[in-house]
């Protein structure tokens, strides 16, 4: 009898305690979410530490599962390219042509440039070193807009540097582990990346919105960007240096002047760590002796300089000899073949 009397007792307290905890549920979630996201964002040694041995964890795991699904991926895309071989194969054809023709200009021209480089006493800047490493994961973090690196601090990879694939600036390295590494895309809501237009050689900012077109702001008021110039880091604030391929500008969308990145962010698998050498420091004045950041060296990147015999130019050179002047000056851009595109071009 007494252990009838109890079980009532018993659930009525299970009961209340179930109310309570449905009535309070969404306020407890909240909180929990709001505590995890202003960790998240704090800015201190140990949350970044924590972060980065969470990610040097999971980066070899990542690695191992997404190796399958990479290697599944390229024999499907590879699969439907046999179906299309012809027609690449004539398109490539007449890329070539076209090619041949530039390529008599350009080696005119690098002649040309040196000389003028030496005349000058230019003094070039000095090329970077790189590493190469394989994208494990994207995601996570306090960015949306961000890819995770086998590769960390033991190779070489420090903070600020920028993060580079075969069509353009992807961008820049925030968090560093030991074997791991996030990179915080150009798209990013958090990445502020400051560029030029080629052809105008107006100034601006690239503010990501964590969409896949990043919008230019901070435009001079004179300036006219046009759909198609091409946009490249200015290499001011010492961030980045200057020339890295970015985008091109696509007009105005939603009141915005946006820009389509050269990067194919659906096809993003591995990315060159590139490190442009020291940078001054800001605070650094004419009057004071120069402070330079120091970073740990990466391998030296390689110089390959293809041996160019007479008899290639002269031949590549047929199509745009004639209308060349008697002093070898290249005829102007207009005359020249129109170039192909290239992979590195805006993607839709």
């Amino acid at each position: 009898m007494a252990s009838k009397i109890q079980k009532p007792g018993v659930m009525a307290k299970l009961a209340t305690f179930r109310g309570l905890a449905q009535r309070f549920a969404f306020v407890s979630l909240f909180l929990l979410a709001f505590a995890l996201m202003m960790l998240g964002k704090a800015e201190n040694v140990v949350v970044e530490r924590a972060r980065a041995g969470i990610a040097d964890i999971a980066a070899p795991i990542l690695d191992a599962l997404s190796r399958p699904v990479a290697t599944v991926s390229d024999f499907i895309t590879q699969t439907g390219e046999m179906m299309h071989l012809r027609e690449e194969n004539m398109r490539l054809r007449e890329e070539n042509g076209r090619l041949r023709a530039w390529h008599g200009v350009a080696t005119h021209l690098a002649a040309e440039n040196e000389a003028l480089r030496n005349l000058l006493n230019y003094v070039p800047p000095a090329r970077g070193g790189f590493i190469s490493a394989r994208v494990v994961g994207d995601g996570g973090g306090p960015f949306v807009r961000s890819a995770l690196i086998n590769s960390g601090a033991r190779d070489g990879v420090a903070k600020g540097l920028a993060a580079l694939n075969e069509e353009g600036l992807v961008g820049r390295v925030t968090d560093v582990g030991q074997r791991s590494a996030r990179i915080l895309l150009l798209t990013d809501f958090n990445s502020k990346i400051p560029v030029m237009l080629e052809t105008s050689r107006d100034r601006a900012i690239l503010a990501g919105d964590n969409s896949a077109q990043p919008q230019l702001s901070f435009l001079p008021p004179n300036s006219r960007p046009k759909a198609g110039e091409r946009v490249v880091t200015s290499g001011h604030g010492g961030l980045l240096p200057a020339g890295l391929p970015v985008g091109v500008v696509l007009g105005m969308r939603d009141g915005q002047m946006r820009v389509q990145p050269f990067v194919n962010w659906d096809r993003l698998e591995y990315i060159r760590i590139v490190d442009f050498g020291p940078i001054p420091a800001p605070e650094a004045s004419a009057a004071d002796a120069p402070v330079i950041i120091e970073r740990p060296a990466l391998k030296p990147a390689p110089q390959v300089v293809a041996p160019v015999a007479p008899s290639a130019v002269a031949s590549s050179t047929g199509d745009v000899a004639d209308s060349e002047d008697e002093d070898g000056v290249p005829p102007p851009a207009e005359t020249l073949p129109s170039l192909p595109p290239t992979s590195g071009g805006p993607r839709q």
